[in-house]
């Protein structure tokens, strides 16, 4: 059970490197250079590896209801705790519109590979049906609190918005039965493994410790709601519905995920306040490494 922890630790010894690299060579590693490096992570790399991920996904809807049901219902509780915040904190609003975000996003990435080295192709399987479900769902409320703070379009911005439309033309993919070619499988999993290095490099780089001083009460709320109320709240509905076996196992891995990495470089794309975003980030993933042993005990227990 300690794979999990592994996998964790080498996503966080990423961060640190992103953040050696900004330090250490500035003038190699600017502040153009991470701009780049975000744009390419947000429109090609992270689509490319959620689409090929659920497109390739084998999962049965009537079968898996009962656990896609409850993770929905998970993800929405934490966005309305998130949401919360502002009337319990009254917090600035350009850093409340972007960091509500990781109070109810997740890390699909990590997900997917704890997915498969702790309960195989099924397990994969399971969490790609809430990851096709859960993505477009949370991205959209996401971009809404971002594009209301920017006062954008909303329409606007889900139309363009490349992870919303990777999830949705994966599922859909998948659903109708069109397969990709090996070739085609092959591509999109290449460009998918340099999502999750590269995504986490620019979190480093974009970590800024004195930009969260005035907000810790905020970010530590949300922490608190994505780490501890998400599964404890998943244990419960576990309980109430009956679910058993490896639904449960996956749904309350799902629910006791960090935050996702992608949640910084959408904020820095629409212009919101990038910086407490990456701060929650690796606060986040590096409190998992305590937490995800223990709720995941509990599923398994």
């Amino acid at each position: 059970m300690f794979a999990h922890t592994l996998v964790i630790l080498s996503d966080f010894a990423l961060i640190l490197l992103g953040l050696a690299l900004g330090r250490a060579w500035p003038q190699a590693y600017s502040k153009p250079f991470w701009v780049g490096a975000e744009k390419l992570v947000y429109y090609v790399l992270f689509p490319a590896l959620l689409f090929g991920a659920i497109n390739g996904a084998a999962f049965d809807l009537r079968s898996d209801a009962m656990m896609l049901s409850v993770a929905v219902a998970v993800l929405l509780s934490a966005a309305a705790a998130g949401f919360g915040g502002r009337w319990l904190f009254r917090p600035a609003d350009d850093v409340f519109a972007a960091s509500v975000q990781t109070a109810f996003r997740y890390n699909s990435y990590i997900g997917l590979a704890l997915a498969q080295s702790l309960f195989g192709p099924r397990g994969v399987a399971l969490l790609a049906l809430i990851v096709s479900v859960c993505v477009p769902l949370a991205n959209v409320i996401a971009v809404w609190a971002l594009a209301r703070h920017a006062q954008r379009g909303l329409w606007r911005e889900l139309a363009a918005n490349p992870l919303i439309l990777a999830t949705l033309g994966g599922l859909l993919t998948n659903l109708a039965g069109w397969t990709l070619p090996p070739l085609a499988q092959g591509f999109l999993a290449r460009l998918g493994s340099a999502a999750l290095a590269l995504g986490l490099l620019c979190i480093g780089a974009g970590l800024s410790l004195a930009a969260v001083q005035a907000e810790r009460a905020l970010l530590g709320y949300f922490s608190a709601v994505k780490l501890l109320l998400c599964p404890l709240l998943a244990l419960a509905l576990i309980a109430l519905t009956g679910l058993q076996g490896l639904p449960a196992q996956v749904l309350m891995l799902f629910a006791a995920l960090p935050t996702a990495s992608s949640a910084y470089v959408l904020a820095a794309r629409m212009g919101g306040a990038a910086a407490p975003v990456a701060f929650v980030v690796t606060l986040q993933t590096l409190a998992a490494m305590l937490t995800l042993p223990l709720w995941l005990g509990r599923a398994t227990g």
